[in-house]
């Protein structure tokens, strides 16, 4: 990775493994819109940014090095070497044609609280919703910085109560957040003191708040905490490992967890983010998927 400096813009080129697209859209944030192709404009850690990737560089702005080097270049996980990710998951062929497909993915370094509640937002919710709830929750607690609202804080939260959340559509999860807010607030969940924990414990502390499961929790470590090797399970992902690792069979998600940490190991998170993005693209593991494949399968025994 080399970058320029000028006019309040910090221009990245020879980078590895970047594509803003891929990354944004990958399920793992929802703090972004898209401004237009390959163009996107993001709000997190207190700043607004642009970025804008042309064929050989990616522009961020506004921007100074000294942003670009203390946020964005840990935000992006910009010093990770994914080139070798990569070729030691393309050992498997099915992953090879997943990062193949996309790989300019790379997993952020997001802040544990707003990404401990957008995942709560997230259960049982479609992306534009849960944009948007997040959206009404900035504009009616958060700053106002450079026209955008930035998520609130802890603090900013504590007055809250679950009737002005539910006003934000928040739904059944306004007792989640609320539930949330106490404990983070009180320090009964301390998410400063997690990259003290293992792993299991810093999981087990995430499910103490209510609405907390083992998939938003498995989130929280994997796209705020580091946690490279957990490996979240949403829908896509157990179609995904169905369809290609357990031979279409209905799997339970423990039997999915235990298969991705012996295959995959300290890199199965990354493994996670390739394997969700190919399934979602492609609708790999759904009737339209299987449809296409039947009407494959029918075309080539018709030829013979």
């Amino acid at each position: 990775m080399k970058y320029t400096s000028s006019e309040n813009k910090v221009i990245m080129t020879d980078h590895d493994s970047f594509n803003i697209k891929e990354i944004l859209e990958c399920g793992q944030c929802f703090r972004f819109t898209s401004v237009s192709d390959m163009h996107y404009k993001i709000i997190a850690f207190g700043k607004v940014l642009h970025i804008c990737q042309k064929e050989n560089s990616v522009e961020f702005y506004p921007c100074t090095v000294s942003e670009f080097e203390s946020v964005w270049i840990d935000y992006f996980d910009l010093k990770t070497d994914y080139s070798l990710i990569k070729e030691t998951l393309s050992s498997d062929e099915i992953l090879k044609t997943a990062i193949a497909y996309a790989g300019g993915i790379r997993l952020l370094n997001q802040d544990p609280w707003e990404c401990l509640i957008s995942f709560i937002i997230s259960q049982n919710n479609r992306i534009p919703m849960i944009k948007q709830v997040i959206k009404n929750i900035s504009e009616k607690y958060g700053t106002l910085c450079e026209e955008e609202y930035l998520f609130p804080t802890p603090s900013q939260l504590t007055l809250c109560d679950i009737d002005s959340l539910m006003l934000c559509k928040t739904g059944f999860r306004a007792r989640y957040i609320r539930d949330a807010i106490d404990k983070i607030s009180s320090s009964e969940v301390d998410l400063s003191l997690f990259p003290e924990m293992t792993t299991e414990e810093a999981k087990q502390k995430l499910i103490s708040i209510k609405g907390v499961g083992e998939k938003v929790a498995d989130c929280v470590l994997l796209f705020s905490l580091r946690r490279r090797e957990v490996f979240p399970t949403d829908v896509w992902v157990k179609r995904v490992m169905e369809h290609f690792y357990f031979d279409g069979k209905d799997t339970p998600i423990k039997e999915i967890h235990s298969f991705s940490k012996e295959k995959w190991g300290e890199y199965a998170g990354y493994a996670q983010q390739y394997l969700f993005y190919y399934a979602r693209s492609l609708q790999i593991g759904t009737d339209k998927n299987s449809k296409i494949k039947e009407n494959k399968s029918k075309s080539k025994k018709t030829n013979k």
